[in-house]
């Protein structure tokens, strides 16, 4: 019997759309391992981080000193889901590049979800107090306005959720 070939599974999503519920559901698949970006950030920068360039600059050194351990694991056989937000052509090109160096399978997760219904999701995961980060309706809306939805000729195989 031959082994899967490893998978490099790609969260693309607004704020609150469901990415890390997804990805907690792909996290007990055999041979994979969750890497993510907001508790890698949270633990490193955290009282650092107060802005969305703070995030930008952060999330930046955090994809560079990832990325060859990233290929690594994909080449060893370890499928890995990178709970990363794949929302904007340049970081799905940093992740394009994960991909095509490894020699992996990829599978972009796109929850395509309304702005009202992550508003709402959001709000109540600011409530709760349960998620790394909490962001306010106003970074929502900034952070939105980068948002890209992926299209078929970046390379990946998409799986789109409604």
């Amino acid at each position: 019997m031959t082994p899967s070939k490893p998978t490099l599974h790609l969260l693309c999503g607004k704020i609150a759309a469901g990415k890390s519920t997804l990805c907690a559901q792909l996290a007990v698949l055999p041979n994979t391992v969750v890497i993510s970006e907001d508790s890698w950030l949270a633990a490193l920068y955290g009282e650092q981080m107060q802005t969305v360039d703070d995030y930008v600059n952060y999330s930046g050194k955090l994809k560079q000193a990832l990325g060859p351990h990233l290929v690594s694991l994909l080449k060893n056989g370890l499928s890995v889901v990178l709970d990363f937000p794949a929302n904007t052509l340049a970081t799905r090109q940093w992740m394009k590049t994960l991909v095509d160096s490894s020699g992996a399978d990829n599978r972009l997760h796109f929850l395509d979800v309304p702005d009202e219904i992550c508003r709402e999701r959001l709000r109540a995961r600011n409530a709760s107090g349960t998620h790394d980060f909490a962001a306010t309706d106003a970074q929502f809306d900034l952070i939105t306005r980068y948002f890209v939805a992926p299209g078929e000729e970046e390379g990946f195989n998409i799986a789109r959720y409604e």
